[in-house]
């Protein structure tokens, strides 16, 4: 009998760091509570498309696995870096996650937001585990898109039902009071019987130590922060413009991927009021202790957000997708943030809201924000006791699959 309770997440990382930075705050929850309603050790790997996942520590006994990558082209995805043909990408990229959960074994296997990775990648990989009693979790953010843009996406994997069979159970990372995609349509009939809404994944999300760290501001500031920075330089601009209240300082988070031109820009446009930085080990620490913050409207910004008493601005991307502004507008209708698109935003409008926001907090005492305890109860109920493990087969393919793919795993 293996004493240790296994666990994978996967996350496909076609652009920006929310799926990874997800992931690793169930890691640590899990890894955290599920010892004691197991009675077993945990231990775990998170199978990620991005190679800047290894920039954050993990709990102990859990490590990073880094796939080739992918990113996002017109009508689909194309290799980040390597030199091949999609078709020959998604080829390798499915025979290692079939390989690595092979070796791993899982007893529990959570996908984040695409059931089946990119171009089905997952479909093999699902299969194997669940031959083998893994119990299998889609885990959404409760905001998806227009209910019309989301049928269409299932439509594209096989539609509602064949993800429902595939999955035991779906976790949806919200407060359904605020937004319920079920209610909404963009979580169908089919998948709504086997979902679960955990409540936002906010309270006591783990600090991001990373091998980049900067000095600690001190004193009164104001806040600007832009998530990942891939999306946030028309922000960043606006932002660096503004003129901070009084007694503060106005600290400017870019986020590791926005363009390093674009990061020196903005530094050598900011006042001497103004300090612009890369990343910070501890953002949530900064949103906590800022007098007020302007952010965009991504799952994890918002999150560390809503887990304070913070004024807040969102100002959601307009892109290709209306997940944030659908997110920011039901927010704000339960008087958790205020909210404004980027086409009214100006240096002038910023400044004019941080001057009376700075001596204000926000109770959002009435949301759901236990969704990281939430998730823990309901992996040890869906695990269920312990039996003895399945020996796999570790066929010589397999493990030359594995030796293929590079493990990265870097301490903060």
């Amino acid at each position: 009998m293996n004493s240790t309770l296994r666990i994978a997440l996967f996350s496909h990382d076609s652009l920006g760091l929310g799926h990874i930075r997800r992931n690793r705050a169930l890691a640590f929850a899990l890894a955290k509570d599920l010892p004691t309603l197991t009675g077993r050790r945990v231990s775990g790997l998170l199978i990620a498309g991005n190679p800047e996942a290894t920039r954050f520590d993990l709990p102990a006994g859990w490590d990073w696995v880094i796939l080739p990558g992918v990113t996002p082209s017109a009508g689909g995805y194309e290799p980040r870096a390597l030199a091949s043909s999609m078709e020959g990408l998604s080829a390798l990229r499915a025979a290692a996650i079939t390989a690595i959960l092979d070796q791993q074994d899982p007893e529990l296997f959570i996908v984040d937001r695409h059931p089946f990775g990119i171009d089905g990648e997952l479909h093999e990989a699902l299969d194997h585990v669940r031959a083998r009693g893994c119990r299998t979790v889609l885990g959404l953010r409760e905001v998806l898109d227009t209910p019309a843009v989301i049928e269409r996406e299932w439509d594209r994997v096989g539609g509602a039902g064949v993800v429902a069979d595939a999955f035991d159970e779906v976790w949806i990372y919200g407060d359904p009071d605020v937004y319920d995609p079920r209610v909404t349509g963009e979580v169908p009939e089919e998948l709504a019987r086997i979902a679960e809404c955990t409540g936002y994944l906010a309270m006591e999300r783990p600090v991001e130590h990373s091998v980049e760290r900067v000095a600690t501001i001190r004193g009164r500031f104001v806040l600007t922060c832009l998530g990942g920075g891939s999306d946030g330089a028309d922000l960043a601009s606006i932002a660096v413009r503004a003129r901070p209240p009084a007694g503060h300082t106005h600290l400017v988070v870019t986020g590791p991927q926005m363009d390093f031109a674009e990061f020196e820009a903005l530094k050598r446009s900011a006042s001497e009021s103004t300090i612009v930085i890369r990343h910070s080990d501890d953002v949530p620490g900064l949103i906590d202790r800022a007098s007020a913050l302007v952010c965009m409207g991504g799952y994890n910004t918002i999150s560390e957000v809503i887990a304070t008493t913070t004024p807040a601005l969102v100002v959601p991307r307009n892109g290709h997708r209306a997940e944030q502004p659908r997110r920011a507008s039901a927010l704000a209708a339960v008087g958790a943030i205020d909210t404004l698109s980027i086409d009214r935003m100006s240096a002038t409008a910023l400044s004019d809201w941080f001057s009376r926001q700075v001596d204000h907090s926000i109770d959002r005492s009435h949301i759901d924000l236990a969704g990281l305890a939430a998730v823990a109860h309901l992996a040890a109920e869906l695990i269920g006791p312990h039996v003895t493990a399945i020996v796999p087969d570790h066929s010589s393919s397999a493990l030359g699959a594995v030796a293929s793919i590079e493990e990265a795993s870097y301490a903060g």
